[in-house]
Order: structure tokens, then sequence, then C-alpha cells
């Protein structure tokens, strides 16, 4: 058995460009989502990048993301968007379907994709 119990997330997925990539092919998927594109800005790289900052650093990676913008505040941060559970689930299926194209062990998979459905449930703030 492979002891990776002192290895943090980060770590294992490789650090940093495991996460520019799982944003990158994250955000392939909102550009052409007609439910999604519209609560995004027209350039998606600033999002893309901030995203890929915060999982990182979230899944043990260095403090950057705080470090430039404060604490995260993702409810705040979002509060100005309509999301409602339509909006949550396509959110949530982009980002499973880039996580599951990452062939990370299933044992991450699975972290990760709770951790993605309990985040994008926690920003709902609309009935629909």
């Amino acid at each position: 058995m492979n002891d990776q119990s002192n290895e943090n997330v980060y770590e294992r997925v490789g650090g940093l460009q495991w996460f520019d990539e799982l944003c990158s092919r994250f955000y392939e998927r909102v550009a052409t989502d007609e439910v999604l594109r519209p609560l995004y800005p027209e350039d998606l790289e600033p999002s893309r990048y901030w995203l890929a900052l915060f999982l990182a650093q979230y899944w043990g990676g260095p403090g950057d993301y705080s470090t430039t913008r404060g604490h995260p505040r993702l409810r705040m941060r979002h509060a100005h968007l309509r999301v409602g559970v339509v909006e949550r689930d396509r959110w949530y299926h982009h980002m499973a379907e880039a996580v599951s194209e990452s062939q990370i062990d299933a044992d991450l998979q699975e972290q990760m994709l709770a951790y993605f459905s309990m985040a994008a449930t926690h920003l709902v703030n609309t009935a629909d």
C-alpha cells in the first residue's frame, strides 16, 4: 500500500499546474454553456486564474490567493449573481467532468467532488 497520508492533495496531484489544467478544462465548458456563460465577464481568463489559485490553496498549496485577494468569502464574492439550482447543477456537472478527465486516484476524485458539490450548493442564493 502506498502511504500518502503525509502528503496533502495539492502535493498528491502535482501542484499548481494540475489546478491550472483543471480550471482550463472547466472554463472551456463554461465558455459554451448557455446558462453559465452570461454569469461571467467577457474575458474568462481572470476567473480561471483566481479559481485555480483558490483551489490550489484550499487543497494545501501556497496561500497566494489569500495573500492577493484576502479571505475567499465565496458567498459574498458571488452574491451579485443569480445562482439557482440549475446554475449549481451545471457548474457542478462541468467541474465533475473536468475532475474526471484529470485521471487522478479515485479517492482524490471522490474528495474533490464532495467538496465541489458542497461549495456549489453553498452558492445557491435564489429559488428557481
